[in-house]
């Protein structure tokens, strides 16, 4: 297979196994998706949508969320992890919001990127989810797969993200990411990973993660 035949076999792989694809994160605007995505650093999205409800109850817009204090957002989140670092970014980028943004989460890379503890994944993901402006985050998921498709050299994720924008269509990547990600969880897993069930590893993988599998199940 030429390499353009593997992303589309990629492509029409995963619009057979997810013609509808669920967004991971419970929010109902761009603020709440922007604090979810937050949240989700280096955590899971089913502990972020344990934690969001109680969260959004108190405060699910920026003029609600700093009338908390760090500690008492804080104190709701810890369960996520790294909530020291989080609570100040919330409550930081909250402020900025209502002080420059009138409380509306802006459309750009540049301003999401400018704002507390939010980096360039997280405004990719909220460009493209709550935007449609196309963009491809890359989480562990992506990155492990564009590796094991060797589709990326699997150096850092913004080697990946490069990658990835410049083999798949750009009106793809919106739904691809998602696609990627819900793939990697259920069929290419980091633990426990079972090749015969990853249709399309075992059909494009690089030649030596599939040896190194075979190797190791020996």
């Amino acid at each position: 297979m030429t390499k353009q035949e593997k992303v589309q076999f990629v492509i029409d792989t995963l619009n057979d196994i997810y013609p509808e694809i669920p967004i991971p994160l419970d929010h109902k605007d761009p603020y709440t998706l922007l604090i979810a995505v937050l949240l989700s650093a280096q955590s899971t999205d089913v502990k972020v949508n344990q934690i969001t409800p109680k969260l959004f109850e108190i405060a699910d817009n920026p003029k609600a969320m700093v009338k908390l204090s760090v500690e008492e957002i804080r104190e709701i989140i810890k369960p996520v992890g790294l909530s020291p670092m989080k609570s100040k970014g919330i409550h930081g980028l909250s402020e900025i919001l209502l002080e420059k943004y009138k409380g509306e989460v802006p459309a750009s890379f540049e301003a999401l990127e400018a704002l507390p503890a939010v980096g360039h994944k997280t405004a990719s993901v909220v460009m493209a989810q709550a935007f449609n402006v196309p963009a491809f985050p890359v989480d562990t998921h992506i990155h492990r797969l564009m590796y094991r498709w060797n589709l990326s050299n699997g150096k850092n994720v913004t080697q990946t993200e490069k990658d990835a924008k410049r083999l798949f269509p750009k009106d793809l990547w919106n739904k691809l990411h998602l696609q990627i990600i819900w793939y990697g969880r259920q069929y290419s897993p980091a633990r426990g990973w079972n090749l015969d069930k990853d249709i399309i590893t075992k059909e494009i993988g690089r030649k030596t993660v599939i040896s190194d599998y075979y190797k190791k199940k020996k």
